[in-house]
């Protein structure tokens, strides 16, 4: 019997095989609207460390999903993802120029492609879950779909785009911040996790809460952080503006906390992440080592 890859070799191969998967779901450059076609590929492919779909099939693991279906939960939730940052831009949001070291939809192709592009995917991820078998049932898989609209909707991903819209220039508690950071940020990771369960065998209640908990935290985590890597990142490692939170008076765990609290915070959150998973064992090695490796991402 062949020996489990290592975290670093399974996190290249999830990798690999999203970025295959997500090319032969987008619209070919040459199928009309071609200009569309082209920006919504430009948007999706060739960049982004796809934690999202990490998350998916890592979770897949503790209910045994089959490979296939968390490709296909892998692709519609980064579809979600990448037109959340194609929106997230623009002029009307964070007027960004550079995203994943390169041009911005809007700045690469105009205003009205970014923001059809933005429409286009939202609906492709949709059709990507509803397609092909992801559950073992229809019931299941309708509450996966509407797991994935609540994550990406007013009460989630946009609600909390709005809440952090309408807070620059204020100076919200912990407990505001982590209200909108729950929505914007964590929303999305909550749903990876927890669809990539479901596209295997039924959870029980307490392994359920325990996922769901996981997610919560790591969500947070990622958004913490963000905001260290906002604060001390150049341009360059970011593949994105460095420093742009501070510029535009955007309330951060770094600007509540300062960098040493919010550090701390991190890792108080990953010995959360840690602890909630250590009654799964072995199977939830990979979900341990992602919480880890986002933490990483600034330490």
């Amino acid at each position: 019997m062949s020996a489990s890859p290592s975290f670093q070799e399974w996190m290249g191969q999830v990798q690999q095989h999203t970025e295959s998967a997500l090319e032969e779901l987008l619209p070919e450059a040459d199928i009309a609207p071609q200009r569309l076609h082209a920006a919504m590929r430009y948007a999706v492919l060739g960049g982004g460390k796809r934690v999202r779909p990490l998350l998916v099939h890592a979770a897949g693991a503790l209910s045994g999903a089959p490979r296939e279906r968390l490709h296909r939960v892998a692709c519609a939730v980064e579809l979600i993802h990448a037109y959340s940052l194609v929106h997230d831009d623009m002029p009307c949001m964070d007027n960004d120029v550079l995203r994943r070291g390169k041009p911005t939809v809007h700045v690469a192709f105009d205003q009205a492609t970014a923001l059809l592009v933005g429409d286009a995917l939202q609906t492709l991820a949709f059709q990507v879950l509803v397609e092909a078998a992801v559950a073992d049932d229809a019931a299941s898989q309708l509450s996966m779909v509407e797991m994935l609209a609540q994550a990406s909707g007013s009460r989630g991903m946009a609600g909390g785009q709005a809440i952090d819209l309408a807070a620059v220039g204020t100076q919200p508690s912990r407990a505001e911040l982590e209200f909108m950071h729950i929505r914007k940020t964590g929303a999305l990771i909550r749903a990876s996790v927890l669809l990539g369960a479901r596209a295997g065998r039924t959870l029980d209640a307490e392994e359920l809460q325990r996922l769901d908990h996981y997610a919560k935290v790591v969500g947070l985590l990622f958004q913490v952080v963000d905001d260290i890597l906002d604060a001390e990142a150049d341009t360059a490692t970011l593949g994105k503006t460095a420093g742009k939170d501070a510029k535009n008076d955007k309330p951060t765990y770094v600007s509540l906390l300062g960098l040493s609290h919010a550090r701390a915070l991190a890792d108080d959150m990953l010995a959360d992440a840690r602890a909630t998973l250590l009654p799964f064992g072995p199977p939830a090695a990979r979900l341990e080592s992602l919480a880890e490796y986002i933490v990483h991402r600034a330490f």
